[in-house]
Formats: structure tokens, sequence, C-alpha cells
């Protein structure tokens, strides 16, 4: 699953929660029979839209919320009816919440002297949690006198400071400019690897649970659709939501022939899987001179420019429309014109069926 220091314990069970607001007809449900586990020493994140449900399956592990049925267990402990304070867990929210009026060390040691611990312990562990985030020049500054990626990681140091089983993670980067946020997912990922703590982490950005993430759950109307690696997520998606919330992905209508998918073009193509939807993802078409060898008859119908990459529109011979990415060529000039014919062929094993 990634880290060295991970195990098969499991950290936090949610066992066939529900959680629904309101009463009756009208209620809501926000979960909807939702079980997973999560191992030790795990980075797993909750990936989905808003209102997918992961923003509350969250807050019923940190005791924010009740379930409505249910059980959340850590470290195999049934903690459903415990209150947030004496779960073995701690929150970095979205907003940072920190004191202006106390500097950047005494933000870090703040729960620890809530807690009573000794000065001298509540000193040694601010030295400890100042050093592991970068922070050790900055100690003595006030809130104010820091960027936003700085206040993120006094956050951080603050909710790592009372050695946590569980760090809960609710989208904190949100707030970051896309270079920064790049950045602090670096960051984050080394600081779970190194305190070897469960990190339970909320987004809705595909880029930033792709990047950190040892597992993925792929959530949609208060339901997982889908629990696995990052990789598997993204070559394996097991249906058409998944396919197309975690990258870009061609969806083609197929039917099913012992020869392989039959598209409605007449063509027929190779395919692992099952389903009635064939999906390739843009990067995975390659793209040669019309009329040469095996291939998709198709016209290019537009080409976008992203500097690293173009993405080249086309229509089919029946005018379904495809996407393929391929590298921006080395002089910068267009590798592909409005109108130009082409032949469409795809990697190996890269159409995949899934299911609607």
């Amino acid at each position: 699953m990634g880290a060295s220091h991970l195990t098969q314990k499991v950290a936090i069970t949610a066992q066939n929660v529900v959680k629904a607001f309101g009463q009756g007809a009208a209620a809501v449900r926000a979960l909807d029979d939702v079980s997973v586990d999560i191992a030790t020493g795990e980075f797993f994140t909750l990936l989905g839209p808003s209102g997918c449900g992961k923003t509350t399956l969250l807050r019923l592990i940190a005791g924010f919320e009740m379930p409505t049925a249910g059980k959340i267990l850590i470290d195999g402990a049934d903690v459903t009816e415990m209150p947030p304070n004496r779960r073995p867990v701690n929150t970095v929210f979205q907003s940072y919440a920190l004191f202006p009026h106390l500097t950047v060390a005494e933000n870090i040691g703040f729960g620890l002297k809530m807690q009573g611990r000794p000065k001298a312990e509540v000193a040694a562990t601010t030295t400890e949690m100042l050093a592991l985030v970068k922070l050790d020049a900055m100690a003595d500054r006030k809130i104010s006198q820091l960027s936003g990626g700085q206040q993120q990681r006094v956050a951080l140091a603050r909710a790592l400071a009372p050695r946590p089983k569980v760090l809960l993670l609710d989208e904190p980067l949100s707030a970051l400019d896309l270079k920064l946020r790049k950045k602090m997912q670096v960051e984050l990922k080394r600081l779970q690897t190194e305190t070897g703590i469960t990190f339970v982490f909320v987004t809705h950005d595909q880029e930033e649970a792709l990047t950190m993430s040892d597992r993925i759950a792929v959530m949609s109307a208060g339901k997982i659709q889908q629990i696995g690696a990052p990789r598997e997520i993204y070559t394996r998606p097991v249906n058409r939501f998944v396919a197309s919330f975690v990258g870009e992905t061609n969806f083609l209508p197929v039917t099913a022939t012992p020869q392989g998918a039959r598209l409605s073009t007449g063509d027929v193509i190779a395919a692992e899987g099952e389903g009635s939807v064939l999906i390739v993802r843009p990067e995975q078409l390659r793209l040669g001179p019309a009329g040469v060898g095996a291939g998709l008859a198709a016209k290019v119908t537009g080409v976008v420019y992203f500097g690293t990459d173009i993405h080249v529109n086309l229509s089919l011979a029946d005018g379904t429309a495809l996407t393929a990415r391929v590298p921006s060529p080395v002089d910068g000039g267009a590798d592909f014109a409005t109108g130009q014919d082409v032949a469409v062929t795809f990697q190996p094993g890269a159409a995949r069926l899934i299911r609607e």
C-alpha cells in the first residue's frame, strides 16, 4: 500500500453506517449503508464531488456527528457513542482556526497545554513539531506574519503534537494556490510517512488523491463506488461514475460479440472487462496517417494546446466523438490540423468494458 510502515492492522472501521438528515419522506441519506476498513499507518483518501458524503463520514469518525445506524470502531473499539474529545483522533479543517494572538510555537503547544502535560514535555514536543514541519526559524512569529502555506503547516503541527492514532484532514489544501497546493501535497505525504500516523484525507480533487494516497474510496450519492490503490482506480474503474470522475475518459457505446466489442461504426475492438460501455483514456490513443495499417477512421475536429501536451478532438465515421492526448511537438508547431483525416489505434490493453 505504499509506506513501508504500513501494516494490515485495522485503524478505523465504518460498519454499515447510515446518516440521514431530516425526518420521514423528506429525509436525505448523506451516507447509505457505508462500510470500510482503513489500515493502521495508511494514507486513505475519501474522494468525490460536493454532497457525496465524504465529509459526513469524516465527521462521524471524528465524533462531530452521530450515525443514524451502524457503528464506528477505532483500533477495534466501538466509539460510536464516544464524544470527540475522548477519541484518539485529531482534525485539520479547511479553515485552520489558529489563534492570532499566540505565536507559532504557542499555537502548536496549545492542545498539549490544555491536556495538562508537563511544561518540559510541551516544550520538547513543540520543538520536535517545528522541526517536522520545517518552521524552526518562525517559532516566535505571530500567525498574521505567516503565508497561507506556513499557517497550514502550523495547523498540521498542532494536530500532530498530541500524537493521535488518526489524523483527519477535511480539504485542508483547498484555500491554497495551485503551486503551493502541489508543494503541500508532497509535504503532507512526507509527514504521514515520517510519523506513521493513519491519515484520512477528504478531497474533491482527483490529482490530490492520486498523488498522495495509499488507497482511495471514490464516493457518490452517499455510497462508496470503488476502493483501491490509485493505479487501480485509474486503470480499472468499476463503473461510469468512477471512470468519469477520476481522469479524462472517452466513452463509447458497444455491443459485446465473441470477437470483441463492436462499436457503432461496425469496428471491433479487443477489450477487457464486462459491460455495455467501452472506455479508453485520451493518452492511450495513438494517431497515425489515414488509410495506413489498422485503425479507426477519424477526422480532426479541433486541436487544443496545453503546453505539455495537445488535446486532439476527433469524430469517428458515424459522428462519435473522441479525444486523444498527444505530446507537444518539440518545435512548438502543430502536428494535427482541423479537418485532417487520421487513423486511431489503441495502446494494448487500453480499452476496457465497464457497466453504466
